[in-house]
């Protein structure tokens, strides 16, 4: 198989888009990227702490820079925050240099995989599964415009939803040469 472009996996907190994107990275023989790694890695802070110090804004500015950086590299699998697709800059950048592809996952699933981390500061409010719900109702408009879309289950493995995101790549030969669907 031969990667052309870089796989953008987009999608809310909770999706799986780091656990998929190691998993077909893997199975591409490509580097797998994580903008928040790389984020927390030059800020010698975690997420949180950003948000807290600098605001959000502050945060989503460095977090497009680190995308167009890490998009004019070597095709491989990038993971973005759950907010990086909302700009508009950096959709239209992973729209030019790559693909996206949208992990969707239901409230349900989305909260049961986050409920227990406090290291998400968009959740940090009186009631977080509320306010998953409706980040998840504001930003699904703009996952829609992501290049292709696969859903993940609650019984799926890590590998199912890779292989589910491969087989939505086979139907992009500018993207992905050498994968046989399995459909």
């Amino acid at each position: 198989m031969k990667l052309h472009k870089t796989v953008v996996l987009v999608g809310m907190m909770g999706a799986g888009k780091t656990a998929v994107g190691r998993e077909l990275a893997q199975c591409l023989g490509v580097a797998f990227r994580d903008s928040d790694e790389e984020i927390v890695e030059a800020a010698q802070m975690s997420i949180a702490e950003i948000f807290e110090r600098d605001g959000e804004a502050f945060f989503r500015a460095r977090e497009a820079e680190v995308i167009a950086r890490l998009m004019r590299g070597r095709p491989g699998i990038l993971s973005v925050g759950g907010g990086a697709f909302l700009n508009a800059g950096t959709r239209g950048l992973i729209s030019d240099l790559g693909v996206s592809v949208w992990i969707r996952a239901d409230i349900d699933l989305l909260w049961s995989r986050v409920r227990q981390k406090t290291t998400r500061p968009l959740l940090r409010t009186a009631n977080p599964r509320e306010t998953l719900a409706t980040l998840l109702t504001t930003r699904e408009p703009y996952y829609a415009r992501a290049d292709l879309a696969v859903q993940t289950q609650p019984g799926y493995a890590i590998a199912d939803t890779a292989r589910a995101v491969l087989n939505a790549l086979s139907t992009r030969p500018d993207v992905l040469e050498g994968f046989a669907n399995e459909n």
